[in-house]
């Protein structure tokens, strides 16, 4: 049986993208985006042993692509936002992971999310970041 019943997906940012993956449904049961606020109340509303947080954290990128100038002023803004979800994920005794953003699938369609987890509900790119990390999640 598996650890945790509900992986919850935190694409942090202006927008914070949310997702649930129910584990033993094996399906996604909520992919969104919401202001910052919003995600940690949703998140304490959550709190229990059967729920794992993981967040994608920009402070571990070391790679930026070509067509990155320009694009990257917010970073330093996602690196802050990392450091607070990890802050208060600790203090407030959360099971989570931080995850590299480098071995994470990110950046897809509404279309090729549609196609590779059955997801019919309206996304967008943040909340499909959200639900790559936990899609298919064990």
């Amino acid at each position: 049986m598996t650890k945790y019943r509900y992986i919850i997906g935190i694409d942090p940012g202006t927008n914070t993208g949310l997702a649930i993956w129910d584990s033993i449904e094996k399906k996604l049961l909520s992919v969104r985006s919401c202001k910052i606020h919003a995600a940690f109340d949703f998140i304490c509303n959550m709190h229990n042993d059967e729920t794992l947080i993981r967040i994608e954290d920009a402070r571990l990128r070391k790679w930026y692509g070509k067509n990155t100038k320009g694009k990257d002023q917010g970073a330093g803004g996602i690196k802050r936002d990392c450091s607070i979800w990890e802050d208060f994920l600790k203090d407030n005794g959360f099971n989570f992971e931080m995850v590299d953003p480098k071995h994470q699938t990110t950046k897809l369609s509404s279309e090729q999310f549609k196609k590779m987890t059955g997801w019919e509900g309206t996304t967008n790119e943040h909340g499909r970041d959200a639900g790559m990390l936990v899609f298919n999640h064990k």
